[in-house]
């Protein structure tokens, strides 16, 4: 069993990534195996990848967040209607993602005054950030927005800007939770919280610096999400929260807390993203895709309570 434990920690999700891209690629070689495909994969999983960096943190401080896919919606909705407002593009953008924040920080803020589980609190969130966003659209989509804004879904030298935007977001929290104290200090609040309050760690602004940037990651997708559309959808990114934690807990995030790494959050990504871009190409009913994303986190789950050290990992 230590042996199986070292090896699946070090290569279980690559893994499975790779037996995806083996069985989709026998399956449908002349459409999946190509330079195309594999952008689009990139570009599938991008709002997939911003959203679970962000629910990482939550899960990695032993908590949850159910609301990443509802303030991606909300945030990329007043951004849009800022935009039509005639407010300038990148003030709308900057705001917009304060905005995201601020929502997160509202998570934080309810968790530590009431000493409820985020699963709670956030369960309650998400349909009220939900609401507001039907609410102030009045149930219809926000479009003809700026060419400026909606060219952060084009390419750059071939690659997909959405692409590039994720690939330096994962640089700045490998930053984050390699160098940092803030990083250490996370880690250590969802080893054990009894022991991190003992060591002098404030509980309550850790758990707040975690749902704060979990909402500041949910704002850049719902900018992503927002310019792919060219509009902003009253429903935009529901359900997309099952992904997010999905992409983590298949990447190795424990979702008992502590333990975790970005370039494991990354693969499991881009295995939703395969999972999606294949099922599509067979042409199987998107709702299967649910089934499957639900399995893979049971199963996951299962084997981390099975073969997980409990050790905590940064990478």
């Amino acid at each position: 069993m230590a042996q199986f434990r070292k090896v699946w920690e070090k290569f279980g999700t690559l893994g499975i990534l790779i037996l995806l891209l083996a069985v989709f690629g026998a399956i449908q070689p002349q459409f999946f195996f190509n330079i195309d495909n594999f952008r689009q994969i990139g570009l599938q999983s991008t709002v997939y990848l911003l959203l679970a960096f962000g629910e990482f943190f939550a899960i990695l401080i032993a908590g949850i967040d159910l609301s990443v896919g509802a303030v991606a919606g909300l945030s990329g909705m007043l951004t849009a209607m800022m935009m039509k407002s005639g407010i300038p593009v990148p003030i709308a953008i900057l705001l917009g993602l304060l905005i995201a924040i601020g929502l997160g920080a509202i998570n934080g803020t309810l968790i530590n005054a009431f000493g409820l589980h985020p699963f709670v609190i956030t369960i309650g969130t998400v349909s009220i950030f939900r609401g507001i966003t039907l609410v102030i659209s009045n149930g219809s989509p926000v479009f003809n927005l700026p060419r400026s804004f909606t060219s952060i879904a084009t390419y750059f030298v071939g690659i997909p800007i959405p692409v590039l935007i994720a690939a330096i977001v994962c640089m700045f929290l490998l930053l984050i939770t390699r160098k940092t104290v803030v990083g250490r200090n996370l880690y250590a609040l969802g080893g054990n919280k009894q022991s991190a309050w003992y060591s002098g760690i404030n509980i309550k602004l850790y758990t707040m610096i975690a749902h704060m940037l979990a909402g500041f990651m949910a704002g850049i997708a719902g900018l992503v999400m927002t310019a792919r559309i060219g509009a902003a959808e009253p429903l935009a990114g529901n359900g997309y929260e099952t992904f997010a934690i999905a992409a983590c807990i298949i990447g190795g995030t424990s979702f008992f807390g502590g333990k975790g790494k970005i370039t494991g959050v990354v693969i499991g990504g881009l295995i939703i993203g395969t999972i999606s871009n294949g099922l599509n190409i067979l042409n199987v009913p998107s709702f299967w895709q649910q089934v499957v994303m639900g399995s893979l986190i049971i199963v996951s789950v299962a084997l981390d309570k099975l073969v997980g050290s409990g050790a905590t990992t940064k990478k």
